[in-house]
C-alpha cells in the first residue's frame, strides 16, 4: 500500500505539475499526515523537491509546492530511415537536451546503440553532469513485442527480430525499453498534450517510414495479443475516385506518403515542420492535386477508424498533422461525411500538440513508468 501511495503522489505531480501538499491531500485522498510522510520520503530519493509557496494574504502557514526533482532523467531515442533523435526529458517535462542526427545510409540497431552511447558519453560530461539517468527509451517505428521489447519488424529500416533493447543497455549501462513510436507518441499525446483528458482516442503517427497507430481506450492504451495493436498504416485504404491511386494493392501508407509529399514539393530534405511550411505556401497545382488526394483518402481511414473505436478524439502526429492543418476544419468534415453520426458525436480531430518532441516525450514515459512509477 506504501509503494502504490508513493507512486500515486509521484505520478501526480509528474503528470499534473506542481501541487501544494494541500492540493495533494485533495488530489488523492490521502490525509495531511500521510502526504507530509511519503513527500518526505520521496524527497530523500531525490525524485522530488519542494519550494515555498508564493501564495500571500492567507491566513495560517501557506502549504509548500511540492514538484519533481529535474535532476531525474530519462534518455529517449528515435531511429527512423532520415535521422537519429536523442534526448534528454526530465521527471518535470522539460527537455534538456537534443540532438538530431541527419543518416545518410539506414541505421542498423548496432549503429542506433553505438551513437546512443557516444552521444549519451558527451552529456554525461557536459550538459548532464549533474542529473541521475534511470534509462532509456526507444521509441522505434514497427512492431515490438510488449513481452521483451524484441524490435519484431521495423521494415524501412531493413530491421527484424532486434533485440535492440540489450544492444543500447550494453551501449549505455542504463536499462533499455523499447515500444512502437505510434504507441509512444498516443501515451505522450493522451498524458501531456491534444488528447488529455480524454479517455478514448486513436493516434495515427506520420513519418519517414510510413504511418503507424495507437488507441487508447478507457485511458489505457490497446496492446493486442502481442503487442501489436493499432498499425492502421498496414490498411488497406478506401479510395472512392479510381484515379487517387498511386500503388497497385498499395496499403495506406502507400498511398498517404510523406515520401510523395516530399517529391512534389522538391527542394532539399526537410522536417515535417519545414514541410508542412512548404505545402502551406505552395501555390503549384500539382502540390494542391496531392495533398488534396491523400487527404480525400486519409479522411476515409480516419473515418472507418471513427466507426470502428468510437474515440473522444483523433490526434494527427508527424506529416499527418502537416497534411491536415491545410485545412483542419475541412478535413474533420470529410471525416465527418463518412462516420456513423452516433460516432460522430463529440468527436474531435486534432493535431499533436507536442509536435516534433511527441516520440521523445512518450519514449521517456516509458522510463519513467518502469523506473519509477511501477516499481515503488
Amino acid at each position: 500500500m506504501r509503494r502504490a501511495n508513493l507512486s500515486l503522489v509521484l505520478r501526480t505531480v509528474h503528470r499534473e505539475g506542481p501541487r501544494t501538499r494541500a492540493a495533494l491531500t485533495e488530489t488523492t485522498g490521502l490525509n495531511r499526515s500521510t502526504i507530509a510522510d511519503l513527500v518526505g520520503e520521496l524527497q530523500r530519493a531525490g525524485l522530488v523537491v519542494e519550494r515555498a509557496s508564493e501564495a500571500q494574504g492567507r491566513v495560517g502557514r501557506p502549504s509548500p509546492i511540492v514538484e519533481p526533482d529535474p535532476r531525474v532523467i530519462a534518455v529517449a531515442v528515435n531511429p527512423e530511415v532520415d535521422a537519429l533523435d536523442i534526448g534528454a526529458v526530465a521527471l518535470d517535462g522539460s527537455i534538456v537536451a537534443r540532438e538530431r542526427l541527419e543518416q545518410s545510409t539506414l541505421l542498423t540497431p548496432e549503429r542506433t546503440a553505438e551513437l546512443v552511447g557516444i552521444h549519451l558519453d558527451r552529456w554525461r560530461s557536459g550538459v548532464l553532469a549533474e542529473t541521475r539517468l534511470i534509462g532509456v527509451g526507444v521509441a522505434v517505428p514497427g512492431p515490438v513485442r510488449a513481452s521483451d521489447g524484441l524490435v519484431r519488424e521495423a521494415p524501412h529500416l531493413g530491421w527484424q527480430d532486434a533485440a535492440l533493447a540489450d544492444l543500447v543497455t550494453d551501449a549505455t549501462g542504463l536499462t533499455a525499453h523499447v515500444a512502437n513510436d505510434a504507441t509512444l507518441g498516443a501515451v505522450a499525446e493522451h498524458l501531456f498534450g491534444a488528447a488529455r483528458g480524454a479517455h478514448d482516442v486513436v493516434y495515427l503517427n506520420g513519418g519517414a517510414s510510413g504511418i503507424g497507430g495507437a488507441v487508447i481506450v478507457g485511458g489505457t492504451p490497446l496492446g493486442g495479443a502481442g503487442g501489436y495493436a493499432g498499425e492502421f498504416g498496414q490498411n488497406r485504404p478506401g479510395i472512392a475516385e479510381p484515379g487517387d491511386r498511386r500503388a497497385a494493392d498499395g496499403v495506406l501508407e502507400d498511398e498517404v506518403s510523406r515520401a510523395l509529399l516530399l517529391d512534389v514539393v522538391g527542394g532539399p530534405p526537410r522536417d515535417d515542420s519545414a514541410l508542412g511550411a512548404a505545402l502551406a505556401r505552395s501555390t503549384d497545382a500539382a502540390v494542391r492535386a496531392e495533398t488534396d488526394r491523400q487527404r480525400r483518402i486519409l479522411a476515409t481511414a480516419l473515418a472507418n477508424a471513427a466507426n470502428v473505436m468510437n474515440p473522444a478524439v483523433i490526434v494527427l502526429g508527424g506529416f499527418l498533422a502537416a497534411l491536415a492543418e491545410l485545412d483542419l476544419d475541412g478535413l474533420d468534415r470529410a471525416v465527418r461525411a463518412q462516420t456513423v453520426p452516433a460516432c460522430a458525436e463529440g468527436l474531435r480531430l486534432a493535431v499533436a500538440e507536442l509536435g516534433e518532441n511527441r516520440l521523445l516525450v512518450g519514449a521517456a514515459e516509458a522510463v519513467f513508468e518502469a523506473a519509477l512509477f511501477s516499481a515503488r
